[in-house]
Parts: C-alpha cells; structure tokens; sequence
C-alpha cells in the first residue's frame, strides 16, 4: 500500500449549510467511488473554502456520510484577485494500490476546469 493525496473541488451557488452539506458529500462520494476507496482507505482531510463560504464547516459535512473518525480540518483559501467564488477544495490522503498516474482527481460544478492538467 502507498500513501496518495486526491484533489476535488466544486462551488455552491449560495453561502447556505444545505447546499454545502451536499456539495461537500457529493464531492467525497465522487473521490471514493472514481478512486474505488472506502472511507477506511481515508488516512485524513484538508478542506479549503474560498472566503465567500462561511455558513458551515465542509468537515460537519462529512461527518454525515461516515467520515466521523477521519481526521478533518478546514482553512480559508487565499483570496487571490479573480479567482473561482464560493469554491470548496479539498485533499484527501488515502491508502491505495494505486500508482499516482491512476488516481482520479475529481472536479465537479463550477470548477471544473480548474486542475485540467490533472489525470482523470
């Protein structure tokens, strides 16, 4: 097994806890499935949030879709002039057979397009 970091992001439309809940889960759903993972395979999490995100944490998020033993923290982005509003990235660090050319990095809603250079 080898140690890998997956890279997601997506946007909200609104600054509202529902709709970050389910970006934020549909986001870590996306990353498990496209990479073939379990939750178990997940060592930790950083969730970043762009500074027009504050209505709730990304990480009380994943805690609704099994990530409660997962060690989680969330930063504020650094608001860089024309960059993507309301985006919500994140890096998980997994344990995986997978070589770095295999994983899949996952891109949905607004920023998609942001990591093209990525594989998918």
């Amino acid at each position: 097994m080898a140690v890998r970091a997956v890279r997601g992001a997506t946007t909200v439309e609104v600054d509202a806890p529902e709709e970050i809940t389910e970006r934020t889960q549909e986001l870590l759903l996306e990353i498990l499935v496209a990479n073939e993972l379990t939750v178990d395979d997940v060592i930790s999490v950083l969730f970043t949030a762009t500074h027009d995100v504050i209505a709730i944490f990304p990480a009380a998020a994943a805690r609704g879709v099994g990530f409660g033993s997962v060690p989680l923290i969330c930063a504020q982005e650094i608001p860089v002039p024309g960059s993507t509003p309301r985006c919500l990235r994140v890096m998980l660090h997994v344990e995986t057979e997978r070589n770095r050319e295999e994983i899949h990095h996952v891109y949905l809603h607004g920023a998609q397009g942001l990591r093209d250079d990525l594989p998918r």
